[in-house]
């Protein structure tokens, strides 16, 4: 099982037009508007071999059972590649990995661009039992479509973003929070970190760091987002300039800071996560 971030998701609940315009001010291409079978929405920035995730609930859907996220705005969702979900859920399952349901779950949505329709994206997903994981969701997601997510014309960003770097939570228990995926891909991927603990995920990390360790690491106090011992807290993407970064965040009058070669925007500015970026 390789272990590598597919996407990342940012909870924006019953204001997904809010979140749409945020983001666009940030500098992000953003696909046009998908709706799932389950019921939630969302729109994407595509990146190399990742993607972020804008997901919400429309007005006129928030009823339907299971289409809304009921955990805080912001960072939510940690998500997985995998090309095979059902000799995933079988990996896990040896592995004593609580997980929901009895195997994979199969959704789609339509995808347009420029008003026309290109296809039906279609997934598979697996998800850990979602009392494990406090404030929001990890999983596991075959693209059976890829080609209806990854497209060139996506792909391009004002603020010039590649790719996830890091994924970190905010932990009272850096060791505790990070077992779960310790079991799920053994010892040998974690290790630890000044404040923390740390996986490798492919090019990117995933971090599990105490208040201190990301005050340290993006100069922001997180102690407003710890909820329940643990929350998803910051998300670091690559650019191919730093400075097309900040020429973005400045032409759109957003408030952000540069700490440690990073440059950092706040919760406020971003719908309740830290988001920071760095050059390769």
């Amino acid at each position: 099982m390789t272990l590598r971030i597919d996407h990342v998701v940012i909870q924006a609940g019953l204001d997904l037009d809010q979140a749409q315009a945020r983001y666009r001010r940030l500098g992000f291409q953003l696909t046009d508007r998908g709706h799932h079978s389950l019921g939630s929405s969302n729109h994407l920035a595509v990146f190399g071999d990742d993607y972020l995730e804008l997901i919400g609930v429309e007005p006129a859907k928030a009823d339907i059972p299971g289409a809304r996220w009921e955990h805080p705005l912001g960072l939510a969702g940690l998500v997985f590649k995998t090309g095979n979900a059902d000799a995933t859920w079988a990996d896990l399952a040896r592995r004593e990995v609580p997980l929901e349901g009895d195997g994979p779950r199969d959704f789609h949505r339509p995808v347009s661009a420029a008003g026309q329709t290109l296809g039906d994206a279609r997934f598979r997903t697996l998800r850990i039992r979602a009392d494990l994981i406090p404030n929001g969701r990890v999983f596991f997601c075959q693209h059976e479509t890829p080609e209806l997510v990854w497209r060139p014309e996506w792909q391009r960003h004002p603020n010039g973003a590649l790719g996830i770097a890091e994924y970190a939570y905010v932990t009272t228990d850096p060791q505790a929070s990070a077992a779960l995926l310790e079991q799920a891909f053994g010892p040998e991927a974690v290790q630890a970190v000044q404040d923390g603990v740390a996986v490798t995920a492919g090019r990117s990390t995933i971090l599990y760091l105490t208040p201190a360790g990301i005050q340290a690491r993006f100069g922001v106090d997180a102690s407003p987002l710890l909820a329940k011992g643990e929350r998803a807290a910051a998300l670091t993407l690559r650019t191919d300039a730093l400075a097309r970064v900040q020429n973005v965040l400045e032409g759109a009058g957003v408030a952000h800071l540069v700490h440690k070669s990073r440059v950092v925007v706040p919760p406020a500015e971003t719908g309740g996560l830290i988001l920071a970026f760095v050059a390769p």
